[in-house]
């Protein structure tokens, strides 16, 4: 599949890209061969393929969900940096 000037520019517009004249035939070279390779791909027959969930063959543990104590609101200001009455107080990260 040869991919033009055009869809290129259409395609770095929605992915917010910027590219020269130089660099805009060379991205359209490399997309070209994506594309290619991609075709290449499809030709295969998968049907007896099983699809994956995901590419890793270890599974999570999971603990179960068991209720427990909490601390409650003094305890859990009591070693707390700085505090404000019933708040932790943190530095200003936003202007």
């Amino acid at each position: 599949m040869k991919l033009d000037i055009d869809s290129l520019k259409k395609i770095a517009h929605l992915a917010r890209l910027e590219f020269d004249e130089k660099s805009a035939k060379k991205m359209t070279a490399d997309m070209t061969q994506i594309l290619d390779w991609v075709e290449k791909l499809n030709e295969l027959d998968t049907s007896e393929v099983e699809p994956l969930i995901t590419m890793s063959s270890e599974e999570n543990v999971m603990r179960k969900d068991v209720v427990g104590t909490h601390l409650d609101h003094e305890k859990g200001l009591k070693n707390a940096p700085q505090r404000d009455s019933d708040y932790f107080r943190v530095p200003k990260v936003m202007e």
